[in-house]
């Protein structure tokens, strides 16, 4: 997982963008141009036809120090947390593609919990920087079933995938951990403990979720940024193993 200073980055149709490292002062410069009104005050302008449109969240450019990137997919059914854990971690601000729930959707999709009102229709993407040296690109799949054949374009150029659990449902998780495997790719599972889960021993899980030993299993909370850090790290270092065995 090294690279050069420039750092790639996998898309989602199998191709990689090279973004070279940029300088966090670049983003603070506009061309300006003086223009001339009629009363004859000159007025410093900038390119653009309206700033006040412009986002005015700063632009995080990939540190100097990073050496490497992975994409990663955060996978799981709807309303586990996968939004929830890209928006916790990512140091961008994420993209989200969040839809309202509609009456024609809930025909097909499982019902979930009245608080539940948007779900991800396309995919959410956020970035994390790791121990400085290390960038992973976040790709949240939707949870419903009927966007599962869409996980073969997003899996592309993934390096592994981070599994959400809700022990409220395990059977809702059956359909995207089969899915990875389908698809081999590697994978850790972490359970995001809502306020109102039932404590579950880690022997339980694994046989309820029926994982392989080697699988990583941790508990995790979405809203919290350390404890959700610690689940991507945790999937980060089964990765590293699984490929320094297979090398």
């Amino acid at each position: 997982m090294r690279a050069s200073s420039e750092i790639s980055m996998a898309g989602t149709d199998g191709t990689t963008q090279t973004n070279p490292t940029a300088r966090q002062g670049d983003a603070d410069r506009t061309t300006r141009t003086d223009h001339t009104n009629e009363t004859g005050e000159t007025d410093e302008t900038g390119d653009t036809d309206d700033m006040d449109d412009m986002d005015d969240t700063p632009v995080m450019y990939v540190q100097p120090s990073v050496a490497g990137a992975a994409k990663i997919l955060v996978v799981g059914p709807m309303g586990v947390g996968k939004t929830t854990l890209i928006g916790t971690v990512s140091e961008i601000k994420p993209l989200s593609t969040e839809a309202t729930m509609s009456q024609a959707g809930a025909r097909l999709d499982t019902k979930v919990r009245p608080s539940k009102t948007t779900t991800t229709v396309a995919l959410d993407f956020g970035r994390i920087t790791l121990g400085g040296e290390l960038v992973l690109y976040l790709f949240g799949t939707p949870g419903q079933q009927r966007f599962l054949p869409a996980w073969k374009d997003l899996a592309r150029g993934a390096l592994g995938a981070l599994a959400l659990v809700d022990t409220r449902d395990l059977e809702g998780s059956f359909d995207a951990i089969g899915h990875l495997e389908d698809l081999d790719v590697p994978f850790s599972v972490a359970v995001n403990a809502f306020p109102d889960s039932t404590p579950h021993s880690e022997d339980d899980l694994r046989s309820a979720l029926d994982l392989l030993p080697h699988t990583p299993l941790v508990i995790c909370d979405a809203r919290e940024h350390q404890s959700s850090v610690k689940a991507l790290i945790s999937l980060v270092s089964h990765l590293i193993e699984t490929l320094t065995e297979a090398s």
